[in-house]
């Protein structure tokens, strides 16, 4: 009885040091694993690690790009919204002349670059302008008359053509004001405008002109037209009588209102019309703008009396 419990006692005790040897683990042992755990990965690991790191590197980039694309075109949607904006404004915020009546104070035109000048009197009929030397390109209008709609466009896109970049230089310049229509002798004589798109009319060949103004800043190095059919003309300084009316343009209501000037200027005491002058037709407006808004001019080149 005694050598059986003395058996189950070092069974237990044997039991006993065996547990503790597995929770607690020699640092013999420990040595003997730590360099099992950091073995180094086989090759095959290594091409599998890279190749996913390439395929993220790949991956990356191509969304690196498409952001950068999009930021691209989020700029220039921005610029381009706010220069068409600008423009839209010129438009929408128009400026004014000085109104003689209610009919002008209702008038208003882009603000665009127009002809520079100085007025020297006004009376209730007219008004009497010093206008500054301006460049034009010039085109001779098909059809008899000057405000017929399929010759005023055929010729209004060969001089816009020629504006937006149909030149020599490829050069993009800025739209003007107005579009001048006038009449002009047939015998080589220059001829007389106001601002930007000019019509003039040969005498006697029943023909007419249209001319737009040039941009300024060009001053006489304006590139040359492509279409031989336009014309580079410098317009020296001159005074002109100029009546404002509202509406659409025709051929009858320029006659009218011409036969009136001339004859109103009959009784002005320092100027008289030039000899040979012809009228001259200022259109400042878009063909959208309402009647009532659009301003259009009629003009006559001056010169001063004999005392």
């Amino acid at each position: 009885m005694a050598a059986q419990s003395l058996a189950t006692t070092l069974l237990l005790s044997s039991t006993s040091n065996q547990t503790l040897h597995i929770s607690r683990p020699s640092m013999s042992s420990l040595k003997s694993m730590a360099p099992m755990e950091r073995t180094k990965p086989t090759t095959s690991t290594t091409a599998v690690a890279q190749r996913q790191r390439r395929t993220m590197s790949a991956f990356e980039a191509r969304i690196s790009l498409v952001f950068a694309l999009a930021s691209q075109a989020s700029s220039v949607s921005q610029r381009l919204l706010m220069d068409l904006a600008s423009e839209t404004a010129k438009y929408v915020l128009p400026k004014r002349f000085e109104s003689r009546n209610l009919e002008e104070a209702l008038m208003a035109v882009p603000d665009l670059e127009t002809v520079r000048f100085r007025v020297l009197s006004r009376t209730d009929q007219y008004e009497i302008r010093e206008v500054e030397p301006y460049f034009i390109a010039e085109t001779t209008m098909p059809g008899k008359t000057g405000f017929d709609f399929n010759g005023s466009s055929q010729s209004f896109n060969v001089l816009a053509e020629y504006l937006f970049g149909k030149n020599t230089s490829k050069e993009k310049m800025e739209m003007t004001t107005p579009v001048i229509t006038s009449r002009t002798r047939s015998d080589g004589e220059r001829m007389e405008m106001t601002t930007p798109v000019i019509t003039k009319k040969v005498e006697n060949q029943d023909k007419w002109q249209m001319s737009f103004v040039m941009p300024s800043k060009y001053g006489s190095n304006l590139p040359l037209p492509k279409d031989p059919s336009l014309r580079i003309k410098e317009v020296p300084k001159k005074v002109v009588a100029v009546v404002a009316f509202s509406g659409f343009v025709t051929d009858e209501e320029v006659k009218q209102r011409e036969l009136r000037l001339r004859d109103a200027l009959k009784n002005d005491r320092q100027f008289q019309v030039k000899k040979g002058a012809s009228v001259e037709v200022a259109q400042y407006n878009p063909p959208f703008t309402l009647p009532f808004s659009r301003r259009n001019e009629i003009a006559l080149e001056l010169e001063k009396k004999e005392q």
